[in-house]
């Protein structure tokens, strides 16, 4: 499980243009957004601004695109500007829009992956939520299939095969970081053939169309434009699938291979893994939890958070050892963990669970301020492991009310009911 924490953007930034399928004009401003909230779009030219949340629940399956909801609030062809939000590993936003359809730009994703950037990423609270696979996934889709495979980054295998001389057979793979979407996948732009242009419009599509915001294939090659890449299709159909699989609601960690991929073809994967996704147990390691919490050698006295439910609960491990300091002085000869800092350790994991709470748990300490209900069940000897849970009661602002055990071996050892609150460092 990742540690990183959950990331927004430090203030807002707009765009303007026209819609690629509608042809109507639009104003787009990212906002930052609370922790946990997720991505939203809000439409501003509605009565109440209704929001539609970045998920896969409300998709709707459309030709050409991707649709949000259904009816005056539906939001069109989305899936440029998730791309860039999922690239760029923003958590929580507010997508403001004036029209029902984002300003197309140039066709690809780059003006919108370059404005957050400019706007300023920033972690806050709340750690990332990440969709992972327990086991493969195939899905098919007319002339499109996928497969899945359990990983732990994103990757895509993504092919294509268009009976024009300039595209034909193009396949590519790509590790997806901000990094190499910047450089590899953002700017490809969206594509279509002359052909097709009559049709498309005749069915209300491509209104906003043109061959500044498109690459348009006609016979004797591209119309107006020039290519990027050489295989800027694929690389475009590759910057749709990031943009379509960020309707998981999550960081989707997994091997995708796409065969010919569509909108709607892709929105029925994600539908799909969303439904076959592993239940999420978050591993926190020493190095992160020596970020959260104040203590070291010889108080630190957690080893590893093995599950994280924020807000809710979690599990820490103590691995305890001869050459614990305390055994020095505490019963020599007959060596038993002092009950105080079996206490002390299910304290820490729980402060854990505080301090994800707040988005800047550096500049925070917990204090515990009650114990109640303390029992010692059985003696903790060296090469025991304590595994730590803790479940949260109450919480309210900075006071959180926790109910905790350990155990070793699936025994219990010791609990305690506890309250603690946040205070600056």
């Amino acid at each position: 499980m990742t540690s990183r924490r959950r990331q927004t953007i430090v203030g807002p930034i707009s765009l303007e243009g026209v819609g690629l399928h509608l042809g109507v004009p639009c104003r787009l401003t990212f906002r930052p957004s609370p922790p946990g909230s997720g991505v939203r779009f809000v439409r501003t030219d509605l009565p109440g601004a209704p929001a539609t949340p970045a998920h896969v629940s409300v998709a709707v399956e459309t030709e050409r695109r991707t649709q949000l909801g259904e009816g005056a609030a539906a939001l069109d062809t989305v899936e440029h500007v998730l791309a860039a939000v999922a690239a760029q590993e923003i958590d929580d936003l507010v997508i403001e829009m004036d029209g029902p359809e984002p300003p197309i730009m140039d066709g690809s994703a780059g003006p919108f992956f370059r404005a957050l950037m400019e706007a300023g990423i920033a972690p806050h609270g709340g750690r990332v939520e990440v969709l992972r696979l327990a086991e493969p996934v195939r899905i098919e889709h007319g002339e499109s299939w996928y497969e899945a495979y359990p990983a732990d980054a994103l990757s895509l295998e993504v092919s294509i095969d268009f009976p024009h001389p300039l595209v034909g057979r193009q396949a590519g793979r790509y590790v997806v970081s901000p990094a190499l979407f910047a450089a590899e996948l953002a700017d490809a732009r969206t594509f279509g053939f002359a052909h097709e242009v009559e049709y498309l419009r005749s069915r209300g599509l491509i209104k906003g169309g043109s061959t500044e915001n498109a690459i348009v294939l006609g016979p004797e090659g591209v119309v107006g434009n020039e290519l990027r890449w050489a295989d800027e299709f694929v690389r475009h159909k590759a910057m749709d699938c990031i943009g379509d699989l960020a309707l998981a609601g999550k960081r989707v960690c997994a091997r995708v291979v796409a065969h010919r991929p569509s909108h709607a073809g892709t929105v029925r994967l994600v539908r799909e893994l969303t439904k076959r996704a592993c239940k999420e147990m978050q591993v926190i390691e020493i190095e992160e939890i020596m970020k959260v919490l104040p203590h070291r050698y010889p108080f630190l006295l957690v080893d590893r958070v093995i599950e994280y439910d924020e807000g809710k609960r979690v599990v820490g491990l103590k691995n305890v050892t001869i050459n614990e300091p305390f055994f020095q002085g505490h019963f020599p000869g007959h060596p038993i963990m002092p009950g105080v800092l079996i206490i002390e350790a299910m304290a820490q994991v729980g402060g854990i669970l505080l301090m994800g709470t707040v988005p800047d748990p550096e500049s925070k300490v917990v204090y515990f301020t009650s114990l109640d209900n303390v029992k010692w069940r059985k003696p903790v000897r060296p090469g025991d492991q304590l595994r730590f849970e803790l479940d949260v009661v109450k919480i309210r602002g900075p006071m959180c009310q926790m109910k905790g055990v350990a155990k070793v071996d699936g025994g219990v050892v010791a609990e305690a009911d506890m309250a603690a609150m946040l205070r600056d460092r």
